[in-house]
């Protein structure tokens, strides 16, 4: 068996999984109903100010999101011996671990560019006052932003289930890989920037100190590819090619040690 078609194998089987999971397709539809009522709710007129009203809810939500994929997509094989009998086959363990992630990351990114889709279908339909930089300034306004947007959001989602996927290996219980998850979760969202913030001392906090948390490097992206555009002032932080530089370690260095841990 070739390696792409184990790693295609393992990824059918990681997504078919998770949708006959109901406790995953319910945390999905709840994703998707949150992000999409948030923008409705909105009501906004204008693409900036829809991922203004966005930006915050899901930096929180999406962590949520690829926790509760990803955290026992290894543990559930070890806890059912089927990892054993998959370390028989002639198949290095990277490409097992990377299937598994694939599978799932399939389940994230759709979850979340549908919640996109059906957030950002209020703009061209609402009749709401735009805000004061968009009515002055017309061109500012673009679906390029929201979708700069999409695309960064879908990266800090792919990271945070590799991370996800980091504590499945890492966990040898249900109840140990639950507990690490909500660590890893409470870590993403507010333990990581407190946690550097904190380490600096003075006011002026390095770029490249911010860019080390995802969320940060996440943020600094958005802002930077979605909002600065506008001519809108924003926050000193990791500049794009550094926010994305982060994201993609974190990516890479997380998965590497998952593979590392689950054949352990």
């Amino acid at each position: 068996m070739s390696e792409l078609r184990y790693v295609a194998d393992v990824a059918e089987r990681e997504f078919r999984t998770v949708l006959r999971t109901p406790t995953l397709l319910a945390v999905g539809l709840g994703y998707v109903v949150l992000v999409g009522g948030i923008g409705w709710l909105g009501g906004t007129g204008a693409y900036l100010a829809l991922v203004l009203d966005l930006l915050t809810p899901v930096e929180l939500l999406v962590p949520v999101l690829s926790f509760a994929v990803g955290y026992r997509a290894l543990l559930g094989d070890r806890e059912s011996g089927e990892l054993e009998t998959i370390r028989t086959y002639p198949i290095a363990g990277h490409w097992y671990v990377v299937g598994v992630y694939l599978g799932r990351a399939v389940v994230v990114l759709g979850l979340v560019l549908l919640s996109f889709v059906l957030a950002g279908s209020v703009v061209p339909t609402s009749d709401t006052a735009q805000l004061s930089v968009v009515a002055s300034h017309p061109t500012a306004d673009s679906p390029a932003l929201y979708l700069r947007y999409a695309l960064a959001t879908a990266l800090f989602a792919l990271v945070a289930l590799a991370i996800a996927t980091l504590v499945s290996a890492a966990a040898r219980s249900t109840r140990g890989g639950l507990a690490l998850a909500t660590g890893g979760v409470v870590a993403l969202v507010v333990g990581l920037d407190s946690a550097l913030l904190g380490s600096v001392s003075g006011e002026h906090v390095p770029t490249a100190v911010l860019a080390l948390s995802p969320n940060s490097a996440y943020r600094s992206l958005v802002l930077e590819l979605s909002v600065a555009p506008t001519g809108v002032a924003v926050p000193e932080g990791p500049t794009a090619l550094l926010g994305t530089a982060a994201l993609l370690a974190w990516l890479a260095a997380s998965l590497a040690l998952a593979t590392r841990l689950a054949w352990r």
